[in-house]
């Protein structure tokens, strides 16, 4: 069976949700899914200020090395000035051992990510997630225009060519809406599959 990782950064929930979201699809998709988070790397006191949201029912990944283990990594972090935070490029950047073997060359990636508004760098934030996963080898699959919750204007939504995505709005009261979840489960859907052919 295709095995998923999707790896994520969260600190209010939005991500947490969008996280469980694309591996319902990957699911759907046929594949065995694992969901991991990375390490809350800020201090305690920031964490306690900014009430970063600490209760998780997803364990930290063990480590660099998990990723061998896996066909597809689908990974997902909110915009830090559009691009992703320390937290998952801390991560990223205990990678190199993986990079110098090839361990991860031709499995599929993909990455997810939200913002407090519009236009606050939802794009930026997904390529500066893909790039560390097209160095690595992977194949990237985004959120394609076979999702059509992605086109129109009507309302106010996340969803990007480049990955699925939700707005979360400045003070993170705004929650996923059903359209920006079903873009993240049809991601991590098309993700599971592609991962299927390629394996």
């Amino acid at each position: 069976m295709t095995k998923v990782l999707v790896l994520y950064y969260s600190s209010y929930g939005h991500i947490e949700q969008m996280a469980a979201a694309v591996a319902e699809g990957a699911r759907a998709g046929g594949a065995e899914v694992d969901i991991r988070r990375v390490a809350e790397t800020a201090p305690a006191e920031v964490v306690k200020a900014a009430h970063f949201k600490t209760d998780t029912a997803h364990p930290e990944i063990e480590g660099p090395d998990a990723l061998a283990n896996y066909d597809a990594i689908v990974v997902g972090a909110p915009t830090r000035y559009g691009r992703m935070p320390a937290q998952m490029a801390a991560f990223w950047d205990t990678t190199g051992g993986l990079w110098m073997k090839g361990a991860l060359v031709g499995k599929v990636g993909g990455a997810f990510t939200s913002t407090a508004s519009q236009h606050g760098g939802q794009e930026t934030t997904l390529f500066s997630i893909l790039t560390n996963l097209l160095h690595h080898g992977m194949t990237i699959v985004g959120l394609d225009y076979g999702f059509k919750g992605q086109m129109g204007v009507s309302d106010v939504l996340g969803g990007t060519p480049y990955g699925a995505s939700t707005i979360a709005d400045g003070d993170g009261s705004r929650q996923p809406h059903e359209q920006e979840l079903a873009g993240a489960r049809y991601q991590g859907k098309r993700i599971a599959e592609l991962a299927a052919k390629l394996k």
